[in-house]
């Protein structure tokens, strides 16, 4: 999905620019962009703009579900919430950023889980931010294992954060056993982490990857990382629509838990659009 409605305008003052915009998309049009640009040497302003409705439609494609009141399922599982993507991305280090940030699922206690083995020094990581934070954390090594371990995370958690490896092609095997074990775990959502930097080719291919799976553990929803590697904020809105999945957060920077962003605002504000009220966990 894309501004497919979108226009640009150019013109050698930015009010009649506007002024070109409204008669063209109609009185209720929003200005996403404006630069100072040069046309034959002459300088000009162009501005890009979109009919309301079609922010509004880009606005409801990006927003998720909201969650469970309780978060945890009617027969009493918690909500489980997978991080994946490709190696690099910043699985982890998100996975840590949600689950220790206070108040992040409101009264909800969170636990994490990692089916990542294989790659060193991943487990500790995880286990660190989990001791220091008081979070109950579990590895699970096999399909076998995974009941028990919901089970001990069943009784003081109710939303458990899954972290994944990273998806290699030259690791078929590796990546069948993971996921074998991700479809055991059932989660509730899937997000696929992408690095903001990456060229949106590249990230389109992924996504699909992700999504066109055979069982029910394809991606559901998008985890921007990285949007502080991006020069033009507009990017990283344009790269979440092409990747056509509901965005509930977004990561700036390696802090933990700080660097964490509510997705749809943040996107909205890349547009230069206004956004609602950030929720009670975001810091002042």
């Amino acid at each position: 999905m894309h501004f497919n409605s979108a226009e640009r305008f150019r013109g050698a003052d930015l009010s009649r620019v506007a002024d070109r915009a409204r008669r063209t998309l109609g009185d209720d049009v929003m200005i996403l962009h404006t630069r100072a640009v040069r046309d034959g040497g002459v300088p000009m302003v162009e501005v890009l703009a979109a009919p309301s409705t079609t922010i509004d439609r880009v606005r409801a494609r990006l927003e998720p579900t909201p969650f469970p009141v309780h978060m945890r399922q009617a027969d009493g599982r918690p909500y489980c919430i997978a991080l994946v993507g490709p190696t690099g991305a910043g699985k982890t280090t998100t996975a840590a950023k949600l689950a220790v940030r206070r108040g992040m699922f409101g009264a909800a206690r969170p636990g994490l889980l990692t089916i990542d083995t294989y790659r060193v020094g991943g487990m500790e990581q995880l286990a660190t931010y989990a001791e220091l934070a008081d979070v109950p954390f579990e590895v699970v090594y096999d399909a076998r294992e995974v009941d028990a371990a919901m089970k001990r995370l069943s009784g003081t958690c109710d939303v458990i954060i899954i972290d994944t490896p990273g998806r290699s092609p030259a690791s078929a095997e590796l990546t069948e056993r993971w996921r074998s074990l991700l479809d055991a775990l059932d989660p509730d959502e899937v997000h696929l982490v992408i690095p903001a930097s990456l060229r949106a080719d590249l990230a389109i291919d992924i996504g699909r990857a992700y999504r066109a799976t055979r069982d029910h553990c394809g991606a559901t929803h998008l985890i921007l990382s990285k949007v502080d590697e991006v020069p033009r904020g507009s990017g990283i809105s344009d790269l979440a629509l092409s990747l056509e999945m509901p965005t509930r957060w977004v990561t700036d920077g390696q802090d933990v838990p700080g660097d964490l962003k509510p997705g749809v605002p943040r996107l909205l504000r890349a547009w230069g659009l206004s956004a609602d009220a950030e929720p009670d966990w975001m810091p002042a």
